[in-house]
């Protein structure tokens, strides 16, 4: 404090008391001022400079002063100074201590020295060594791709060794003919299973050889000798094998089934005959085809000619209508004609035919029912001869598809050229016999009994059948739609003065037209015709009108409605039988009785109020 004293002469007085922001400036000014100090450039530290910004310089001072020494030495008035040479000295005291201390652990820094220096070299050996394993190791790398891409060369090249030795191996085996294969073809009989395999086998080598043909192979040379005599021997005998089982189908009594199912055993013959000798496949297929049609046409034409032997011989002719009188010589409702012929107008048990049981029954065998002296109406016969036809087409149809492996239109062709005779023979039978048909009754069950076995083979899936079924209906429809015609206009033209003596019990012809209505009803309602509605309602109509006529022949109303009650009832009540309640026929009858009904309880009540009047 006391240099600071003495130089106040020199300069501005500072008072130790003030701000301290103020006495740190007046001793910078102060030292300023002083000779003994030289010119300094401090640059941007240079305080007197005009471009220093002061404010600045108060904030950096003013955060020094913050300082917890910079405060202490302010407020306990210490010569910065002296305290700055303090410090000065402090400082080499402790630079003298600090190098006396390196001094001291000289010794260890130079162990130190040493043995970094030894870890050096040591590390540089290391780093040495990594640097030839790496070498190593970029060598290794690519040796192992080296191997790498020989071992995928080398499994390239296996597998197409192996490849080509597994063509090899397939050439060579079909280009070899075992002797075991020779030895069989030419000694075995056909119907041995090792025949079979064996002509399997040789199948495939002639159709192999074939193919190096095409490729001109020089091989193929070497076998086509062999392969084509073994051929001939093997078609030789597969023709001779199949030939002497079609014409065991001619011997009589013959079950051609039996055969045919054997010839099924052995369907690939024909396909080997097919496939490598053409004109013997032919051969053959002609030749069964008109075994065939022989045997089916004699058999069907024998067949139905003995089913005509056991027909009632009394049948309906053109007389035998609805609206005919009843006489004595007619006879076709008396109890005693009923025992040898059927009737016209009731179905009766007729019906029965169309049950599941009856149309896939056993067929008719001609000769016994002669022998039992049995006697059966045209539907029954019709039935029993197409059920044999049905039967035996859908299995012809299906051994020709299987056997002769023909489809579609090529199956049906195939089928017709067999079946075409006998399906001819039958058609003009049935025109012959329609013709001349005159029972409509049995005329409408034989179309259903065609509408129902055209179902089952559409169920079985055979289309063999299907034009016949429609020529067949194409018959019948006419006919049936005929004689019903004429049945209608035999009432419509009917006298009733003609019919004899006047009776209010049912009539026989609201009786016949009742039986028959409800038999025709009856067995409409499985396949419906709209045709037939039409023309049972036509027939209805004329009905109702005779009946009216018929009533008018009495003198008295009483007798009239009694008459009309009658038959009203009696139609009403056969209708019901065999009729749906719904029906049109049973519908229109009850509305007419009930009509009929209150008219007559009218008529009564009027005439007793006369007669108490």
């Amino acid at each position: 404090m006391a240099e600071v004293a003495a130089a106040g002469g020199a300069g501005p007085d500072v008072n130790t008391t003030g701000n301290p922001t103020e006495m740190a400036m007046a001793y910078l000014q102060d030292e300023k001022t002083d000779g003994d100090i030289p010119d300094i450039n401090l640059g941007e530290l240079d305080l007197t400079t005009d471009e220093f910004i002061l404010d600045e310089v108060d904030i950096h001072i003013q955060a020094n002063l913050e300082d917890d020494l910079v405060k202490e030495a302010l407020k306990t008035g210490v010569d910065l100074r002296q305290y700055s040479k303090q410090v000065e000295s402090e400082l080499q005291r402790i630079e003298q201590a600090s190098i006396k201390d390196y001094i001291k652990e000289s010794q260890n820094i130079a162990l130190l020295h040493n043995q970094i220096t030894a870890c050096d070299s040591i590390l540089e050996r290391m780093e040495g060594m990594l640097s030839g394993f790496q070498c190593d190791l970029s060598s290794i790398s690519s040796e192992i791709q080296t191997l790498q891409q020989q071992s995928v060369s080398m499994n390239v090249r296996l597998k197409n060794r192996q490849a080509v030795r597994s063509h090899l191996s397939q050439l060579v085996d079909e280009l070899v003919v075992p002797g075991a294969m020779i030895s069989t073809i030419l000694d075995s009989p056909v119907t041995e299973q090792g025949f079979l395999e064996q002509l399997h086998e040789l199948n495939n080598k002639i159709n192999f050889a074939k193919e190096l043909s095409f490729r001109e192979t020089l091989a193929c040379s070497d076998i086509q000798d062999i392969v084509d005599r073994l051929k001939l021997k093997a078609v030789s005998k597969i023709r001779e094998f199949i030939l002497q089982k079609i014409y065991s189908f001619r011997k009589p009594m013959t079950n051609y089934q039996i055969p045919q199912n054997t010839l099924l055993k052995y369907r690939f013959f024909y396909q080997f005959l097919l496939a490598n000798e053409r004109t013997v496949a032919k051969e053959i297929r002609d030749e069964y085809v008109d075994t065939m049609s022989k045997i089916y046409y004699s058999y069907f034409k024998s067949y139905s000619g003995r089913l005509l032997k056991v027909q009632y011989e009394e049948v309906a002719d053109k007389d035998d209508l609805m609206g005919v009188e009843d006489t004595a010589k007619k006879g076709f409702f008396s109890k005693p004609s009923l025992k040898s012929r059927n009737t016209i107008f009731t179905v009766g048990q007729r019906g029965a035919i169309l049950s599941p049981a009856e149309l896939e029954g056993p067929i008719l065998v001609p000769h016994t029912a002669q022998r039992g002296d049995s006697r059966y109406p045209y539907e029954t016969l019709f039935r029993s001869q197409h059920y044999a036809l049905l039967d035996n087409g859908c299995r012809e149809f299906l051994f020709l598809s299987d056997f002769f492996m023909v489809t579609g239109n090529s199956a049906l062709d195939l089928f017709n050229s067999i079946m075409g005779k006998t399906l001819s023979m039958f058609l003009k039978s049935m025109s012959t016999y329609v013709s001349d048909c005159y029972d409509s009754i049995a005329v409408f069950l034989c179309i259903h009994i065609i509408l129902r076995f055209r179902a089952i083979t559409v169920k079985r899936t055979i289309p063999a059948l299907d034009k016949y079924w429609e020529a067949v209906l194409e018959l019948l429809w006419p006919r049936f739609e005929l004689i019903l015609e004429m049945n209608i206009n035999s009432i419509r033209n009917t006298d009733p003065q003609k019919l004899g003596v006047l009776d209010t019990r049912p009539h026989y012809i609201t009786r016949r037209y009742a039986e028959f209505s409800s038999a025709i009803v009856s067995i409409n309602q499985t396949f419906t015709n709209e045709k037939t509605h039409t023309l049972l309602g036509q027939l209805q109509v004329e009905v109702e009108n005779f009946v009216l006529k018929m009533a008018a022949e009495f003198p008295s109303r009483r007798d009239q409605l009694i008459f009309l009650i009658n038959n009203y009832d009696m139609m009403l009540s056969v209708l019901m039988e065999r009729a749906a309640d719904d029906s049109k026929e049973v519908e229109g009858f009850q509305q007419l009785l009930l009509a009929r009904t209150q008219e007559f309880i009218e008529e009564i009540l009027t005439m007793k109020l006369v007669s108490l009047n």
